[in-house]
């Protein structure tokens, strides 16, 4: 059985300046400068316009094929100054479909791919509970491997690397992070879902691939009593104190090249598990995740600025979340917005723009 690594002073130096800002530090700024930061973020002056794409139809597959046709320059060009491909479903729980990336969102992806990728394409994750090559055989995503040239690979199985995260005291916890997802070779697409999240406000395209890249030793169930899960680390602390921190700085680090959100059915409540179904029948696709998450949050009928972690993102011009500079192809948002209900702890979430982080 293993557990969280124990580091040296140097490692955990090392580690620090390969990841963000000196994350630790910045935690610990009052509370009223994170809370004007995310009230009021400045003009994106100097900053390029972002493309998305925003399809409504009938069909999963062929909405987020679709999408993605919308944005095939952008998505061509990037993929060309990679060596492989990746695909991230959201596989959070192995065994609950409205929770986790549907096979037919693989398969709009892929067969847009098909064309532009002639080499394996690899599809991989590390579910919260439970290993990813059950979720493989629960959803049926071993029937790609009949059409599509693709590689199933479990995170919790792969070489990574450390990575530091803030706990609620502001001390770093190391979180040990695949190193596929950290290769800049890779080209990161993210199959997300929109989804309520019982912490982080909402799951999109960014979370998927931060939490995702965590592993944990495999033995770990929950509820059990063996094993590590580095994953909750990135929770940061008791009360998820330092989550919106957490995965902002680790946002810089592992981030998805293609951002794909699958609304077809969307869930509301009590997320990312246990809520219920949205029929909403859309599909985003963007290479500027926090456009594409940006969009999501509109569609899903909540604040961007309470959700913090994509606020920061937005302030730190890690993508574009303004939406008077995102470039909508296709469906306008409006007529596609829900009001999706959040999870049952949701004023609890928002005591981080009280508290800070």
């Amino acid at each position: 059985m293993s557990h969280q690594p124990i580091v040296s002073r140097r490692a955990l130096l090392r580690g620090t300046a390969r990841t963000v800002i000196g994350g630790w530090a910045a935690a610990q700024l009052p509370a009223r400068v994170w809370a004007q930061a995310a009230a009021s973020p400045p003009p994106g002056v100097g900053l390029p316009a972002s493309q998305a794409a925003l399809i409504a139809g009938d069909s999963r597959a062929d909405n987020v094929f679709k999408a993605l046709k919308l944005i095939e320059p952008q998505v061509r060009l990037g993929i060309a100054r990679k060596k492989r491909v990746l695909v991230k479903p959201n596989l959070v729980v192995v065994n609950n479909q409205l929770a986790a990336t549907h096979v037919e969102c693989l398969e709009g992806i892929l067969e847009f791919l098909k064309p532009i990728v002639k080499d394996e394409i690899l599809i991989g994750d590390s579910p919260a509970g439970g290993q990813a090559t059950e979720a493989f055989d629960n959803y049926k995503y071993h029937e790609l491997a009949k059409r599509y040239n693709v590689k199933f690979i479990n995170f919790d199985d792969m070489p990574t690397e450390l990575r530091y995260v803030s706990d609620h005291r502001h001390q770093p916890k190391a979180v040990r992070m695949v190193k596929p997802l950290l290769d800049p070779d890779t080209y990161v697409i993210s199959a997300a879902i929109l989804k309520t999240h019982d912490r982080a406000i909402c799951t999109l395209s960014l979370k998927n691939v931060v939490v995702g890249s965590a592993i944990k030793d495999k033995e770990f169930r929950w509820g059990g009593s063996k094993g590590s899960n580095d994953k909750v680390f990135i929770h940061g602390g008791p009360k998820n104190e330092a989550i919106h921190w957490n995965l902002f700085s680790l946002g810089s680090v592992v981030k998805p090249d293609l951002a794909v959100i699958d609304g077809f059915q969307g869930m509301e409540g009590n997320g990312p598990v246990v809520g219920t179904a949205v029929d909403h029948k859309v599909a985003v696709a963007s290479t500027d995740f926090v456009a594409a998450d940006r969009i999501g949050v509109e569609l899903m009928g909540f604040d961007f600025q309470q959700v913090g972690y994509l606020a920061f993102c937005d302030r730190a011009r890690l993508g574009c979340g303004d939406l008077s500079r995102i470039e909508l192809l296709g469906e306008k948002i409006e007529p596609h917005k829900r009001k999706y209900r959040p999870h049952d702890t949701i004023e609890q979430q928002l005591e981080w723009m009280k508290r800070g982080v």
